[in-house]
């Protein structure tokens, strides 16, 4: 039997839903794996502070130097969050030898060579399932499952958030600021929501994973990236009532050499699987040349459902300590988007000049005009094949200057 000792950085939600999992599965997990699991230190903040879990005083340290300088612990668990002081706590872990697991896909994306060079270098385990949708073992599938051909595209809901606002405002006709309100109330938000709405979480999360697809990093600067702030209810409603439902999307596909990368909301059709993904769950569709596409759905954020993907790479651990893999070159990432299909609603009460601005721009057979009457009020919407991001800068460009007035323009995914 092996009797691993752990050491813990943080106990809050995500680590007392890992602390009560491993008190649950004790039995469990020395019958069908034969392994121990004894958290010896957790890190915290203060020792007196109230926690969702009831854990022994004796466990507590407000001392990294007490896990990190432990000969006996040889796995830690990182569930601080934030970049710092996080990842320069991982460095020290990985430097000291111990494997290091954790959920922190910012710290983790911005950290990634360092990370995984300290890992390669002390020949120490460095794991994150639980770093991008929870529980639904999407980076294992990618490092396991699909290695056997090339995977082209990775496209996603990876932000449980927002997709539960979108949601909302979709099924329940609510305003943006209600349905932020509302996930703030059932703790699915932040007090400050600027990381999940603003698309800097989506973005964190497609960096690893089209560094694991792609075997090339991309640095989340270098993605195109939309937040769903400015997102109207009107085209929502419009979106539904043409098939559509509106996401925020998470997507990489490498072409010729080159990664396009970006995080958007964007309108999904009924016949993509990722528009039947609502509420808070997360979903992943992978392409891969050998096997076509690989849908994997489940709950991507909460206590347990995280804790139930740290645990898993805590197995992993007992039976190999190896690095899951180290990344040596930049990726050439191209911020304007592969063709794709558009969805354009046109400013009130200018159609006919808007009409005349898209056949320049695209092409008369190229579109679709839509008259969509909600309320007793029309408006007008442009859907199109797909065409280039140039293509659609230069419509937009040419209303502007004949309109003064910006069209509402979101990217749609799937066929029309």
């Amino acid at each position: 039997m092996q009797k691993i000792k752990v050491g813990f950085l943080g106990c809050g939600n995500i680590g007392g839903g890992t602390w009560q999992l491993l008190q649950d599965m004790h039995e469990d997990f020395l019958r069908n794996f034969e392994v121990d699991f004894e958290v010896k230190k957790m890190l915290v903040r203060a020792l007196d502070e109230k926690r969702a879990v009831e854990v022994p005083l004796s466990l507590l340290t407000t001392d990294v130097n007490e896990i990190v300088s432990d000969p006996e612990i040889s796995l830690v668990c990182e569930f601080m969050g934030g970049e710092q002081p996080a990842a320069s706590f991982m460095l020290a872990a990985l430097n000291a030898g111990k494997s290091v697991i954790t959920a922190n896909k910012m710290a983790l994306s911005l950290h990634w060579y360092e990370l995984h060079e300290a890992a390669s270098r002390n020949n120490a385990g460095l794991y994150y399932e639980a770093s991008v949708c929870g529980a639904i073992p999407v980076i294992r599938t990618i490092k396991t499952a699909m290695t056997s051909g090339r995977i082209t595209k990775i496209c996603g809901i990876v932000n449980g958030t927002t997709n539960y606002i979108l949601t909302q405002m979709r099924e329940n006709g609510l305003a943006y600021s209600s349905a932020l309100e509302q996930a703030q109330q059932l703790g699915l938000a932040e007090p400050d929501p600027t990381s999940d709405v603003e698309g800097y979480d989506a973005a964190y999360k497609l960096c690893i994973l089209s560094a694991l697809c792609f075997g090339a990093y991309a640095h989340p600067e270098s993605i195109s990236r939309r937040g769903i702030t400015d997102v109207d209810i009107t085209d929502i409603s419009i979106g539904s009532r043409l098939g559509l439902s509106l996401k925020l999307i998470a997507k990489a596909e490498k072409r010729d050499g080159k990664i396009f990368a970006r995080v958007s909301p964007a309108f999904v059709a009924a016949d993509n699987q990722l528009s039947h993904v609502n509420g808070s769950f997360n979903a992943v569709l992978i392409h891969n040349h050998a096997s076509d596409d690989i849908f994997l759905y489940g709950r991507g954020a909460g206590a347990y459902p995280t804790a139930s993907a740290i645990v898993a790479d805590m197995i992993a651990y007992t039976r190999s300590g190896n690095v899951l893999g180290l990344y040596e070159s930049d990726a050439e990432v191209c911020k304007e988007s592969t063709d794709c299909s558009y969805y354009i609603r046109l400013p009130e009460g200018h159609t006919h000049e808007c009409s005349v601005c898209a056949c320049e721009a695209f092409g008369k057979d190229t579109f679709e005009l839509h008259h969509i009457i909600l309320e007793n009020n029309e408006y007008d919407v442009l859907l199109t094949e797909e065409i280039s991001a140039d293509r659609v800068e230069k419509f937009c460009t040419a209303v502007n200057a004949s309109v003064c007035e910006n069209a509402v323009v979101w990217p749609v995914e799937g066929r029309i």
